[in-house]
């Protein structure tokens, strides 16, 4: 059954999620502050649905610019209505969404690009993920750097679902199928809303379910320098605390998210 609710309704719920745009921002700022010794201005959203992350890129300094870019028109609508309105008229002149292939746009060398939420999964050959990545890389400049978010862990590859609360919202995130011997995997994302409907397969997602040293190997394939992994805390109950930190090492929890930095 299709659900009832309103486009309004599907990426505020999403965003309240998923996604902590202002986090992501500071967080990729100050890890490549970290590598270069200065700040980055320029950024370049791969996948960037309503561009939430770029928005709040361009709104650091008078000197940020940014671009998001998406093939789906339907996301970059809502980012103008949700986010790009609300942007000053100078910061709007430094925030351009581009309805592009990730794997053709030409937007210049910037120093930060990023995929989030897992998008490239979508891309389930290696040569196709190499020509991405080599895309990326060809990208940015001489000093950049490319973010991406990984997960995994043994409950990942389960048909199981995760439920998470929230205020008025309940959040799932189901496995629906996974190939063992492809990797292939179908996860989707239901919500529940204040009145306790229930809105199944609101976002669905047909992926291949990638691996941190495959993701790994094919960045420094495709020029990369180095790559360095960013690692969860646990707060005192043992769950992630939000705290990413580098690492080579780590217990194989039951599910985990992690960033990768692949360096120029």
């Amino acid at each position: 059954m299709k659900s009832q609710l309103t486009l309004e309704e599907k990426y505020d719920f999403y965003e309240r999620s998923v996604q902590n745009a202002e986090g992501e921002v500071s967080f990729m700022h100050d890890e490549f502050k970290r590598f270069y010794g200065h700040s980055p201005f320029t950024l370049r959203e791969d996948f960037c649905g309503t561009g939430a992350i770029s928005c709040a890129w361009v709104q650091q300094d008078k000197s940020c610019e940014a671009y998001g870019v998406d093939l789906d028109p339907e996301p970059i609508r809502m980012g103008l209505q949700r986010h790009y309105s609300k942007l000053s008229k100078t910061e709007q002149k430094r925030m351009q969404y581009l309805q592009k292939n990730v794997l053709t746009v030409k937007t210049g060398p910037v120093e930060v690009i990023c995929a989030f939420n897992f998008s490239y999964f979508i891309f389930k050959s290696r040569k196709q993920m190499l020509q991405y990545f080599k895309a990326v890389r060809k990208s940015l400049k001489k000093q950049g750097v490319f973010f991406l978010d990984i997960f995994a862990g043994p409950e990942s590859q389960r048909l199981v679902t995760d439920v998470k609360k929230l205020k008025n919202l309940t959040y799932y995130w189901e496995c629906q199928h996974f190939n063992p011997f492809t990797h292939e995997c179908t996860f989707a994302i239901h919500f529940k809303d204040s009145k306790g409907k229930k809105h199944n397969n609101v976002f669905t997602y047909n992926w291949r379910f990638w691996t941190m040293p495959e993701i790994r190997d094919i960045l420094i394939e495709a020029g990369f320098s180095k790559t360095v992994v960013y690692w969860e805390g646990d707060d005192d109950e043992g769950n992630g605390n939000g705290v990413f930190t580098p690492a080579e090492d780590a217990e194989n929890c039951d599910a985990w998210v992690s960033y990768i930095a692949a360096l120029t």
